[in-house]
C-alpha cells in the first residue's frame, strides 16, 4: 500500500512546475522568510555543511550545535545508516528556523552512502543501455528513496565526459566518452528525478572527465582550448541547462583557457562561475561549488578566504567549508565593502530559499521511521535494478551462438579474483550439469596457475569471469602479472568465454584476452549483473547493451558483437 502511494504521488509531482520555472515569479513565502533573517543568516542559507551518522554522538551533536547556532542553510549527508539517517535528519530540521535543504552524492542512489539501502548500477554501466526510459525510471525511484529518507537535493548525475582511460577521480562515474551519450543520459537520470519532486545537480562544470589528477588531492590543470571545452567539455552541460536541470555544480580545476590566473580553482573564478555559466550559458538554477574541504582548493587558498572568493565567484551553495562560521563573518565583511551588489546577494539567497519551497520545505513534516527499510527495499526498485543490469550487458567479441557453447559437454567455471564461488558460477552450474567449479585469487602462485591450466586441458569448454571486488573499480586490475598471464592462457582456448565484472577499460590491461571466443562486459561486480552474465550465456537474454567507452583498437565505443 506505501509502494502504491509513492507513485502515485510521483505521478502527481509531475504535473508541478519546475524549479527553473519557479523562479520566473515572485514567491511570498520565500519573500517573507528573507525579511525576517539578518544579514549574517542570509549569508548562512548559502552553506551546507558535512553530516554523518557512523561517527558517534559527539559528532552528530557537534554538527546540531553548527545548525542551532550559525542557521546554516542545509546539510550533506555522507556515509551511515538509513534509519539513523533519517532520525537525525528529524532532530536537526526540529532546531533550524528556516528547514533545512538535505542533500547527499547519491550517484547511484542512497546506496552510495548508506547501507541497508539499493545501489543502482554505476554511470557507466548505464551508459551501456540503449533504452533510455529505464535511467528515467530509475530517476524516479531513487528521487523516492531520497524524499521518503527526508532529503530534496541529489549532487547528481556526474555529466562529465571520461575521455581520459586513466581518469582517478571520475572513469566509472561517467556515462563513457561519446558526449552525445553521456548528455542524454544524463538528461533522462536528472528528469527521472525533478519530475519526482527532487532537486538535481550536474557535475562538474565545465567538465573533470580528462584529468590525471584527484582534486581531492591536488589542483587538476585542464590545458584545452576554448574552443575544445565548449565543443566537448561543454556539451552535456549546455544540454542540461536547456532541459531545465536544478543545479550545476563547479569543479576545482585550473583552466587557463577560461581564467589565466594562476592557481585558481574555477570554483572560485567569476569569469567562469559567473561569466561561462550564468551569463554566456545563461544557467537560472543553483549553482554549487564542489566540496571547499578539498586539496584543490584548500592548498592555495587556505584559511577561509576560498570560501569568499567562492561566495565572489557567483557560487550559490557553498558546499562543506572548512569553518563555516568564519567563512560567514569574511563574507559579511566583503559583502559591506561593497564586493558583490546587495542585488546579486538578495537573488542568490532567495534562490536557495526558493528550493527549499519548490521542494515543500516550506510545509516540513517529519520523516516517518517506521517500515522506512521495507520502503527502501521494495521489489519494485529491486525488479529495476535487474532491469538495468539485464540492458547493460555487452558482447563486445563473438555471437550469441558462442556464447552458449555445448551444455552436455564437459564445462570448467573458473572465477577469478575471488576467494569463493560467485553467483554467475552456481548460476552456470545450473545449466551446464558436468561442470567443475574454480576460483583464482588475485595474488596466485605461478605453481597454482600452472597446476589449473593443466587440469583446464582436460575440459571441453571453459567460462571464465574476471571479478574485481574492490570498491571503487579502477581502469587498471590489481591482479599479479602471472594471474593476467593465465587469464591470456585461458583466452587461447579453443571454446573459451571470458565476462568481466570489472571497469571496462580492464579489458585494455589483459593483453590476449581477445584471443577468446567471446567475450562479455559487466563493467561491476554486483550479484544483478552475474545473473544478467548467467542470462545472456543461457540464452534467457539477447545482450543489447554497447560500449560506453574505447577500450582500444579491437574495441570501440558504441560496439557490440554479432546478436
Amino acid at each position: 500500500m506505501i509502494t502504491l502511494v509513492c507513485f502515485i504521488s510521483i505521478n502527481a509531482f509531475a504535473q508541478k512546475e519546475s524549479y527553473i520555472q519557479s523562479l520566473q515569479h515572485q514567491n511570498q513565502w520565500v519573500d517573507s522568510v528573507y525579511k525576517k533573517l539578518s544579514k549574517k543568516k542570509k549569508i548562512a542559507q548559502l552553506f551546507f555543511v558535512r553530516a554523518h551518522t557512523n561517527l558517534g554522538q559527539a559528532y552528530e551533536d557537534s554538527v546540531a550545535k553548527v545548525v542551532k547556532k550559525e542557521q546554516v542553510g542545509g546539510l550533506v549527508f555522507f556515509q551511515g545508516g538509513p534509519v539513523r539517517q533519517a532520525s537525525l535528519i528529524n532532530r536537526y530540521q526540529k532546531i533550524a528556523k528556516v528547514p533545512l535543504l538535505i542533500a547527499m552524492d547519491g550517484e547511484w542512489g542512497a546506496g552510495m552512502r548508506l547501507d541497508s539501502t539499493i545501489s543502482y548500477p554505476y554511470q557507466m554501466t548505464l551508459g551501456a543501455i540503449q533504452d533510455n526510459t529505464l535511467i528515467y525510471k530509475m530517476g524516479q525511484q531513487i528521487a523516492y528513496d531520497f524524499k521518503r529518507l527526508g532529503m530534496q537535493m541529489n549532487f547528481g548525475p556526474d555529466m562529465d565526459v571520461n575521455n581520459n582511460p586513466n581518469n582517478p577521480v571520475i572513469n566509472y562515474r561517467s556515462f563513457g566518452d561519446n558526449k552525445y551519450n553521456v548528455a542524454t543520459k544524463g538528461i533522462a537520470y536528472f528528469k527521472g528525478m525533478q519530475d519526482a519532486g527532487l532537486l538535481t545537480t550536474a557535475k562538474h562544470f565545465p567538465g573533470h572527465g580528462d584529468t590525471n589528477t584527484d582534486s581531492h588531492l591536488d589542483l587538476p590543470l585542464l590545458p584545452f582550448t576554448r574552443l575544445r571545452l565548449d565543443s566537448l567539455e561543454g556539451y552535456p552541460f549546455r544540454e542540461a541547462i536547456n532541459a531545465g536541470i536544478s543545479g550545476v555544480m563547479i569543479a576545482h580545476m585550473d583552466i587557463p583557457a577560461l581564467d589565466t590566473t594562476k592557481n585558481l580553482p574555477s570554483t572560485l573564478s567569476r569569469p567562469i562561475v559567473t561569466g561561462v555559466l550564468k551569463d554566456s550559458l545563461r544557467f537560472k538554477g543553483l549553482v554549487v561549488s564542489d566540496a571547499m574541504e578539498m586539496k584543490a582548493v584548500q592548498k592555495y587558498f587556505p584559511d577561509g578566504e576560498a570560501d569568499v572568493r567562492a561566495f565572489l565567484a557567483g557560487n550559490d551553495i557553498i558546499e562543506l567549508s572548512e569553518n563555516s562560521k568564519r567563512a560567514i563573518k569574511k563574507i559579511k565583511k566583503a559583502i559591506r565593502k561593497g564586493e558583490i551588489s546587495k542585488e546579486e546577494f538578495k537573488e542568490r539567497v532567495k534562490k536557495v530559499l526558493a528550493a527549499k519551497y519548490w521542494a515543500g520545505l516550506n510545509n516540513y513534516t517529519e520523516t516517518s521511521l517506521g517500515t522506512l527499510t521495507d520502503d527502501l527495499n521494495r521489489p519494485e526498485a529491486t525488479s529495476l535494478v535487474q532491469q538495468l543490469s539485464d540492458a547493460a550487458i555487452t558482447l563486445v567479441k563473438g555471437s550469441a551462438s558462442l556464447l552458449k557453447m555445448d551444455p552436455l559437454l564437459k564445462t570448467a567455471v573458473v572465477g577469478v579474483g575471488v576467494t569463493q564461488i560467485t553467483v554467475f558460477q552456481k548460476e552456470l552450474a545450473k545449466k551446464y550439469e558436468n561442470n567443475s567449479l574454480f576460483t583464482i585469487n588475485k595474488n596466485a602462485s605461478p605453481a597454482e596457475l600452472n597446476a589449473l591450466l593443466i587440469t583446464l586441458k582436460g575440459y571441453d569448454q571453459v567460462y571464465l569471469s574476471v571479478n574485481d571486488t574492490r570498491l571503487r573499480p579502477a581502469s587498471k586490475l590489481d591482479y599479479t602479472a602471472d594471474v593476467k598471464q593465465f587469464i591470456s592462457n585461458v583466452a587461447a582456448h579453443n571454446n573459451s568465454v571470458i565476462t568481466v565484472f570489472a571497469n571496462a577499460y580492464t579489458i585494455a590491461d589483459l593483453p590476449g584476452i581477445e584471443n577468446c571466443s567471446a567475450l562479455i562486459a559487466c563493467y561491476q561486480l554486483t550479484d544483478a549483473l552475474q545473473q544478467s552474465a548467467a542470462k545472456a550465456i543461457t540464452g534467457q537474454l539477447v545482450p543489447t547493451g554497447r560500449l560506453p567507452v574505447s577500450i582500444n583498437k579491437d574495441f570501440l565505443t558504441g560496439m557490440r558483437g554479432s546478436l
